[in-house]
């Protein structure tokens, strides 16, 4: 099983891209996770160069959605929701609608921040957004707060409890995932 991660940083010595790594290394027996770096090189979403042929990574963003089995995306918040990179990349993947590589996709949220909420918001507005796209938001947020307290030099995870919760996400991602594979 494959689970897609996306982080919605851009920042080389991001949180939400460490908390990804984390995943990969604490995913369970079977599942692997695989990190999408893609994220800067999507241009700007603009429905008149949404026409065959797309750009090269619209194409790479989408076929890498449409081949994994859920998604986990692991966002900061900026200005109280989640970055516009990110928007970009949900904006091009929910084209075609509703046969995009979104749809009735298993995807889990997650959010690590120096700040005392863990970017809560922005995870709430990508369980909203990311319905509307026809993605299915499963579980309940991970919001990781006061990031650099739970990392260490290297960008290891240390926290214990945050380790346990985030091995939980990927559980029920995995659950959902093999679910919808029987299901289609």
């Amino acid at each position: 099983m494959r689970i897609l991660a996306l982080s919605g940083s851009l920042r080389r010595e991001s949180y939400n891209t460490r908390l990804l790594r984390a995943a990969s290394e604490l995913a369970p027996p079977g599942v692997e996770v695989e990190l999408y770096e893609g994220l800067a090189s999507l241009p700007p979403y603009d429905a008149d160069i949404d026409v065959d042929p797309v750009p090269a990574a619209v194409r790479d963003l989408r076929g890498r959605i449409a081949a994994a089995d859920g998604l986990l995306i692991s966002s900061p918040e900026y200005n109280g929701s989640f970055p516009g990179q990110l928007k970009n990349a949900i904006d091009w993947a929910s084209r075609p609608f509703p046969e995009s590589s979104l749809r009735n996709k298993p995807i889990a949220l997650a959010g690590a921040t120096p700040g005392a909420y863990g970017a809560m918001w922005a995870q709430t507005d990508l369980r909203r957004v990311l319905g509307i796209a026809g993605a299915r938001v499963v579980g309940e947020e991970l919001p990781v707060a006061h990031a650099p307290t739970r990392f260490d030099d290297e960008g290891r995870l240390i926290d214990p409890e945050v380790r346990a919760h985030l091995i939980e996400h990927l559980e029920l991602l995995a659950a959902e995932a093999r679910l919808s594979a029987v299901a289609a």
